[in-house]
């Protein structure tokens, strides 16, 4: 068995998907690198096999029918035989030393016959023009390299600390065990990856690294700002879902409901924002009608969102309170570098 599995989604990715497999090539043969070419009508499919043919023992290409990214990410860990798994999407890559810190935790981990269901490292955001660039850390809101439960009162995740697919390596069995099916030909799936498999996640470790460069800035890039508005209902997809599923598992430990909750909200605010900054009065009305859903759904839901910052940030009345929703969403860019 490999100690970590990674999948690379690719979807005509041939100008960057080197660097990206590069990257993790640094992991040697503790590492399968699955690159999982979903129907590339450009030089993937031929990138990926040559390197299955120069790297037999770690790289293996797999091709498939185009399904989109979350298709792309099931079939990778359907496929996967390491103890763990994680996802690098194509135009992104590994920090080399963090990614050696990654891989010597999780060999520690099986030499000491411990296991956890997930680790958490942290991720920069690599916005194309921005010298400093921004790292999303988990410090403070878990302990450093220790195993924890949810029980743990030192779990302290603040609004700001958002856990994205980047951060997350999860424990392959257990992903296969909660069920996951990302949805075919839709974008933003990976919300869903970091929301659902987390009711089963019992032990986590975080380890204070700059694993992920999460590159920002390519055209036509689903998280984009006008691309994000253009897929709105795609969006706004993603939000419904999480908002059956959470209306069905709340009966969580309190750290773990506090972390998913402020997820919800995070994801809420997202959703709210793009709406607003759009200027369209059919996306309004679509965000109007995402909170109608979250109220029929589940009312005490609802009223306990609604009571946010974020809740209350992006319902203010009339134009003025969408200018001041709109200011307060581009100075929070400025603070994080987010699209």
């Amino acid at each position: 068995m490999k100690l970590l599995s990674v999948a690379v989604p690719c979807y005509n990715s041939q100008d960057y998907m080197e660097k990206c497999i590069n990257s993790i090539l640094v992991g040697g043969e503790d590492v399968e690198i699955l690159i999982v070419d979903d129907g590339s009508t450009d030089k993937t499919a031929e990138i990926a096999d040559k390197y299955e043919r120069d790297y037999p023992k770690i790289v293996r290409a797999i091709h498939k029918e185009n399904g989109g990214h979350g298709d792309a990410v099931n079939t990778g860990y359907r496929n996967a035989t390491g103890k763990y798994f994680k996802v690098c999407d194509s135009d992104d890559w590994f920090d080399a030393s963090a990614f050696k810190k990654v891989l010597k935790t999780l060999r520690e981990l099986e030499e000491k016959n411990q296991e956890i269901d997930l680790l958490l490292a942290n991720y920069v955001y690599d916005k194309v023009g921005r010298k400093k660039k921004k790292v999303m850390k988990y410090k403070g809101a878990l302990p450093e390299k220790k195993i924890i439960g949810w029980n743990e009162d030192d779990i302290k995740f603040n609004k700001f600390q958002y856990v994205l697919m980047h951060s997350v390596i999860y424990r392959t069995q257990m992903l296969r065990d909660c069920g996951l099916k990302l949805p075919k030909h839709t974008f933003y799936v990976d919300n869903i990856y970091v929301f659902q498999p987390m009711v089963k996640v019992k032990k986590l470790m975080y380890l204070n690294v700059d694993l992920y460069h999460y590159f920002i800035g390519r055209e036509g890039q689903s998280v984009n700002e006008q691309t994000m508005i253009k897929r709105i209902d795609q969006q706004l997809f993603i939000n419904k879902v999480l908002i059956d599923f959470f209306s069905k598992n709340k009966e969580l430990p309190k750290q773990k409901y506090k972390f998913m909750f402020q997820y919800l909200d995070m994801m809420m605010c997202v959703s709210s924002v793009m709406c607003i900054i759009s200027g369209d009065k059919e996306k309004l009305k679509k965000k109007q009608q995402l909170w109608d859903y979250l109220k029929i759904k589940d009312k005490d839901l609802y009223h306990q969102l609604r009571r946010t910052i974020f809740g209350i940030w992006m319902n203010l009345p009339g134009k003025v309170g969408r200018f001041f929703s709109k200011t307060g969403y581009q100075v929070m860019q400025k603070v994080f570098g987010f699209n």
